[in-house]
């Protein structure tokens, strides 16, 4: 007479060994991911830089004066809203940068608000 296995499941060892598996993948994937996620909020605020500092200066050129804030760029519609800072995910974080010159005083230009540095060590507030 034959004996039935009644239990048509999978024994600890093999668990254990997908387990492993999943592990191992998962410790290469998830820095990559990390990484990627650092690079990618890195390239959107020196996007987002390059276009308030293209802002201001359009300004400037159609006023001839600098903007008093940001605010004034949204006020006459340079731009819909104040462009959100990437690392700091505010959009009121921003450092703005007050003019040189005394006749011609407002936002000049403007920094990140965010705390630390890139991956390659250079400080938000510096880009």
């Amino acid at each position: 007479m034959r004996m039935r296995r009644q239990g048509r499941g999978f024994t600890l060892v093999e668990l254990l060994v997908v387990m492993a598996i999943i592990a191992t993948l998962l410790t290469i994937a998830v820095p990559r991911y990390f990484g990627s996620v650092d690079k990618s909020k890195e390239v959107a605020l020196k996007e987002n830089l390059h276009v308030l500092r293209l802002g201001i200066d359009k300004f400037y050129g159609d006023k001839g004066v600098y903007p008093s804030s940001l605010g004034e760029l949204v006020t006459h519609k340079y731009f819909r809203s104040v462009p959100v800072d990437p690392v700091t995910e505010s959009s009121v974080t921003w450092q703005p940068v007050a003019s040189s010159d005394p006749d011609k005083p407002g936002v000049a230009d403007i920094r990140s608000g965010a705390r630390g540095k890139t991956r390659e060590g250079v400080p938000y507030e510096q880009l």
